[in-house]
């Protein structure tokens, strides 16, 4: 009989992992500890469940390095991919999903797997014996933390990741608001129109930023140092990093045109669909740190969300993760332990598509190795390949934070005949990493 892997979280990486193993003929153990030990991100006890966005971001794969990812996901049958696109919602040209139908569907799917079996339960501890894959997360329980650190001998590194509000959007007035993508950006008129967007004039903004940076903010547990990612910053801090900061940045008014009246937005705040139904909106980029009834007096602020009402505020939360190229092989096992794999964001990816990538990968290779063969990583030309390098001894361990998939991790394009336009040399880099990965595949 076959060996069994374990794996411990169920979320984008572990069920990603689960699914990729199982489907190469490996019996899988899948340990979660909800809804048994509950966190204060999650509501349900679904496989998957998305806390914080609702958004896969971009899924251009010729000219982006998140929706390459995308591609590199479907092609390998990635069963995140697969439900994310059963459930995508319109939002331009992100990938957006309904996230309780979502989760719902990974669930199902996982469960009904003849080689996936659930143990429901907190792991406290590294296992010593067995195959294991830990891909707990941002919230890893305290009691597998420690022993994680007892095991390492590091301390884990740690930022904070903030969760942005959600509004209700028949409490959005529409005579202030309009519905637009931007840029018009999207191949229906739906996706055209994935947006709610509020326009502000410099007086509005002005005081919104003045409410933003004198409003009480949650304050951290003594010993905690605020090393925020800054790919997922609050919003009162990316406005004490200048006073406009945010106009440059989630409020940009570029590429918007508002029909209520001809002048061009100030700065513009849109909230994007989170429900297949089209009852829900989060807030594009407003994670904060404020205090829940700052949080209701500084979003009423905003024209449009005056009489707004709110299905979630935004919260806070500390993320650990290892430095994983101090600590990780090119397998992604532990040096110490090579028979325990990491996946997923507490190795110091960042992003539902990054995690569940490094699943992907995770559940391959130890897959590979039960079964008596190595599968290599794929090519650092890759999406993929470029993560796990970077993660696996490509990044700088004194300064190793979360990362993105992003074009500076990949070996560059050579660039013969001149100087390519910045689309062009996405592409190439896409066209690369295309070849490269299916010709991984299929070896």
């Amino acid at each position: 009989m076959t060996e069994a892997l374990h794996i411990i979280g169920g979320g984008m990486a572990g069920s990603e992992a689960a699914w990729q193993a199982a489907e190469m003929g490996v019996p899988v153990v899948l340990h979660e500890m909800r809804p048994d030990v509950g966190t204060f991100a999650h509501r349900t006890g679904y496989f998957a469940e998305m806390v914080c966005s609702n958004s896969f971001r971009s899924d251009d794969d010729e000219r982006n390095a998140v929706g390459l990812l995308h591609w590199e996901m479907r092609a390998a049958q990635g069963l995140v991919m697969e439900a994310a696109t059963r459930h995508r919602l319109p939002a331009g040209g992100a990938l957006a999903v309904d996230r309780d139908p979502f989760a719902e569907y990974v669930t199902e799917r996982l469960r009904a797997h003849p080689l996936i079996s659930v143990s429901y339960g907190e792991v406290a501890e590294l296992p010593r014996e067995g195959r294991w894959i830990v891909a707990t997360g941002p919230l890893t329980s305290g009691a597998l933390a420690e022993s994680i650190r007892a095991e390492t001998g590091a301390e884990a590194l740690a930022f904070f990741d903030a969760i942005a509000p959600i509004v209700y959007a028949e409490s959005v007035d529409m005579s202030v608001a309009w519905m637009q993508s931007r840029y018009d950006k999207g191949e229906t008129a739906e996706e055209q129109t994935a947006y709610m967007n509020c326009p502000m004039d410099r007086a509005q903004y002005e005081a919104f930023i003045d409410a933003l940076l004198a409003a009480e903010k949650t304050e951290f547990h003594e010993g905690e140092t605020a090393g925020y990612f800054d790919g997922c910053l609050p919003i009162e801090v990316m406005a004490e990093r200048g006073r406009e900061t945010l106009r440059f940045g989630p409020m940009k008014p570029v590429g918007l045109t508002n029909p209520h009246r001809p002048e061009k937005p100030y700065a513009v705040v849109q909230l994007r669909r989170d429900n297949k139904l089209g009852t829900l909106y989060n807030i594009v980029g407003f994670q904060t740190k404020m205090k829940y009834g700052a949080q209701t007096s500084v979003f009423k602020m905003i024209p449009g969300l005056e009489n707004a009402s709110f299905a979630r505020l935004g919260g806070i939360h500390r993320n650990t993760f290892l430095n994983s190229p101090t600590l990780l092989d090119d397998q992604m096992r532990l040096r110490s332990r090579p028979n325990i794999r990491f996946a997923g964001q507490v190795t110091g990816v960042e992003g539902y598509v990054e995690s569940a990538a490094m699943g992907l990968l995770a559940g391959r290779m130890a897959a590979a190795e039960i079964l008596g063969r190595t599968l290599p990583p794929p090519p650092p030309d890759t999406a993929m390949g470029a993560l796990v390098t970077h993660i696996t001894g490509g990044a700088e361990a004194k300064t190793f934070q979360p990362m993105n998939v992003n074009f500076g991790l990949f070996p560059p394009i050579d660039a013969k005949g001149g100087r390519r336009g910045r689309k062009d040399r996405y592409k190439a880099y896409t066209d690369r990493a295309k070849s490269s990965f299916q010709a991984w595949l299929s070896a």
